[in-house]
């Protein structure tokens, strides 16, 4: 109330109990001095009266109260990467008392927070993400516009979980990670088919690299196909059919083909070090290049394979498993068999000259009808 102060102290005191309803009895100015003289009245001076009870300031008390209580709830306005978003203080502060946004909001200004100049407090982040953080704040589940669970899309579940990170939003961090976890799909180790891997070779330049080392091949019909200089490296390829295919100069390093059909496949230049080939039958197949680049078999195991007929000119199949292999009519001129195991192989009919066989396991092998015979310096066992 504004009022004119005239006579005395009790004539102030009778003016104050009739505007205000109460029976003043007190006279305090601004700073809680008690008014004993209407002399010390200055123009302009802000007064209390009371009823007798000791003098509190309003402002003070109002802070002291809200700090009591803990609870701003308190309208407020976030401008969040151009987009308004209209809360309460309380939202931002009560659930996660330990995050970001509630440091930013426990105590006005305590963080310098910048104003667009509509007053709304500005937050550089994505709004599509920051929206599900704050229906999270208020009611503690993660929905998006609509009524749209979160759970429908892996991908924004990411986004909320990265600006979930950044706001220290720890119990929603906690929930996201299972969600996201139990959101993949089962891992798919299903063979590749040969319309899908037709697909792939179509797609991909002659002149680049197709790797597909790892991957399952598993009993597909890969037959007839071009796959020259493709990585099958580690690859599975058991069961596959390659007859007629072309590997020239493939990796098959440490792949299985055991049981795998490669008749007439042209293997020149193929690199098989390590790889699997048992029961595989490799009928008529060709190792042998032309420019002189040598096929690598080394290491390989290959028991009970059939290699009838095939053209292995200085082939490379040194400490090879080859055991109970048929290797009738054979072109192995020049070829590197040093430590190869060779027990009960069936070797008639092949051309072994300058043929490598030292240290060779020769125990049971057929060596009838030879197109040259072997020298004493070829094995020494």
């Amino acid at each position: 109330q504004v009022v004119a102060v005239y006579g005395t102290l009790s004539d102030l005191l009778s003016v104050a109990s009739n505007k205000l309803g109460i029976k003043a009895t007190s006279v305090y100015n601004g700073k809680g001095g008690l008014i004993d003289d209407i002399a010390l009245i200055r123009d302009d001076d802000v007064l209390f009266v009371c009823e007798g009870e000791p003098f509190i300031d309003p402002q003070t008390d109002g802070r002291a109260q809200e700090e009591l209580t803990g609870s701003h709830t308190d309208w407020l306005t976030l401008n969040v990467g151009g987009r308004y978003f209209t809360t309460t203080r309380s939202t931002l502060v009560n659930k996660e008392p330990d995050s970001m946004l509630a440091h930013m909001f426990k105590d006005k200004d305590a963080w310098g927070n910048k104003q667009d100049p509509r007053g709304a407090f500005l937050i550089d982040r994505s709004p599509e993400y920051f929206e599900p953080i704050l229906n999270y704040l208020r009611h503690g589940q993660l929905i998006v516009n609509d009524g749209i669970n979160l759970l429908g899309s892996t991908a924004l579940f990411v986004g909320v979980l990265e600006e979930a990170r950044f706001f220290g939003i720890d119990s929603l961090i906690e929930h996201l990670e299972i969600a996201i976890k139990n959101s993949q799909p089962a891992e798919d180790h299903s063979p590749i088919s040969r319309k899908e891997f037709v697909r792939f070779l179509l797609a991909t330049p002659t002149k680049s690299e197709l790797r597909c080392q790892g991957l399952n091949f598993s009993g597909a019909d890969l037959s007839r196909l071009d796959l020259r200089y493709i990585n099958f490296k580690m690859a599975n390829l058991s069961r596959c059919n390659l007859a007629h295919a072309n590997l020239c100069c493939a990796n098959l390093e440490r792949a299985d083909l055991s049981g795998s059909v490669l008749d007439c496949a042209n293997l020149q230049g193929v690199k098989m070090l390590c790889s699997n080939a048992e029961g595989a039958s490799l009928k008529g197949c060709n190792f042998e290049d032309p420019s002189g680049l040598k096929a690598n078999l080394e290491g390989k195991f290959l028991p009970g394979v059939d290699m009838e007929g095939s053209q292995m000119t200085g082939i490379n199949l040194r400490v090879a498993t080859l055991k109970n292999a048929k290797l009738k009519n054979c072109n192995l001129r020049g070829a590197t068999l040093a430590g190869t195991d060779l027990e009960n192989c069936d070797l008639s009919g092949c051309d072994l000259q300058e043929a490598n066989l030292r240290g060779s396991n020769v125990k049971g092998a057929i060596f009838e009808e030879m197109l040259t015979p072997l020298h004493m310096s070829q094995s020494v066992r």
